[in-house]
């Protein structure tokens, strides 16, 4: 059997390209970037070069880039390091359809740091509106963090005109761009975003490393003491394969953009289409134009998430009901639960993420995969019943 992988929010392949240029770094670059010998220099320039890199993607000054072990600390160091610097402003706003990664990191800081949350609803489509985000600005407020885009549902935000509202009222602006780098255009310079996390494997690049923005100017703490790398802002060695990895995968992501982002979303409306002719009571999740041109997400009547996973398991297809950080929760998903969806629903949820090794084939043969997976889950809950 022919699989078919359609979870590429929860992570992509490495690009052999990608793999190619770490695995050069692991054979011949064994000097520790703090060393200032010959081999340590050579580990340091390749550190560099792949900071331009990545700067370059997203119109940032190399300067400006952190590297980190990935998203989740990238989120962590973005809200505890602001927060931590602020002298009599203890508020932080977020919304309701944030990666765990920064509400649970919310969540702590309430609890342990007594830092004040306030965590702004949205519509049904889960768009995060503006002016909900200036309403809850007040003179407490430090730091805003809103996501570019859900990686659950796909809705793309409105960063640049929340990223506008915070700038005039003064506040530090947050963003969570994991599903977006790679994906969207991004560039720093037309934005107003001060913080921006990044995740090398949502964009073919290798596990266990990601990097923060940081704009020039923006106070943060590292959250951890060591030897003072990253100009102190993350200190511990650099990884240094990963890193060029980093930069690798993000120069390829921009290379690819202009044709693999439209090609993909031609892909993503026609996962869309198929499912609503083939099980015509299935919910798109997320705003119908305004969303991740790789990302379909559905809630099916009459099934559970899990049982839809196993099921196209067994027929060679990969496939979640969400974030892949909360896949072996039973509960409904916070995501759907803030969008207004029924509790029962939003248990039937199934999420479709197309990547650069998707064809139309494989569409259309998830499609008629998924429609004989639901009539069986329905008939089998009937005959239960």
């Amino acid at each position: 059997m022919d699989r078919v992988y359609l979870d590429h929010a929860a992570t992509t392949p490495v690009d052999p390209e990608v793999a190619e240029a770490m695995a050069r770094v692991l054979r011949e670059t064994h000097g520790n970037p703090s060393s200032i010998y010959a081999e340590g220099r050579a580990a340091r320039a390749a550190v560099d070069r792949a900071r331009d890199e990545v700067a370059a993607a997203i119109g940032a000054d190399p300067s400006e880039i952190v590297f980190t072990s990935g998203g989740t600390e990238a989120d962590n160091l973005a809200l505890r390091g602001v927060l931590k610097v602020q002298d009599g402003r203890d508020g932080l706003i977020t919304t309701a359809i944030e990666h765990h990664a920064v509400i649970d990191t919310a969540r702590d800081l309430e609890l342990h740091e007594h830092v004040r949350i306030d965590v702004v609803g949205v519509d049904r489509y889960g768009v995060v509106h503006p002016e909900a985000i200036r309403d809850a600005i007040d003179d407490r407020t430090s730091l805003v963090s809103v996501m570019h885009a859900n990686n659950e549902i796909g809705t793309i935000e409105p960063i640049a005109k929340i990223g506008a509202v915070c700038r005039e009222e003064g506040v530090t602006f947050h963003s969570d761009a994991v599903q977006t780098v790679g994906a969207l255009e991004l560039d720093v310079r037309e934005i107003p975003v001060d913080l921006l996390s990044i995740n090398a494997h949502k964009f073919y690049g290798p596990k266990g490393v990601g990097a923060l923005y940081v704009r020039r100017g923006t106070r943060i703490a590292t959250m951890q003491t060591g030897g003072g790398q990253e100009k102190g802002r993350r200190t511990g060695t650099e990884n240094v394969a990963g890193i060029v990895g980093l930069g690798a995968a993000m120069r390829i992501a921009r290379d690819h953009r202009p044709t693999e982002s439209p090609r993909q979303a031609t892909l993503r409306d026609r996962v869309i289409a198929g499912v609503r002719a083939r099980v015509p009571d299935a919910v798109l999740n997320g705003h119908p134009t305004e969303r991740l041109p790789n990302n379909a997400s559905f809630c099916i009547p009459g099934t559970e998430g899990e049982s839809l996973i196993v099921a196209l398991d067994l027929e060679g297809f990969a496939v979640s009901s969400g974030s892949a950080c909360t896949s072996g929760e039973t509960e409904p998903s916070q995501v759907l639960l803030a969008l207004g969806i029924d509790r029962e629903l939003a248990k039937g949820s199934l999420r479709v993420t197309v990547g650069r090794s998707t064809t139309a084939a494989d569409v259309d043969r998830f499609v008629d995969a998924l429609a004989g997976v639901v009539a069986r889950l329905r008939d089998s809950a009937a005959v239960a019943v």
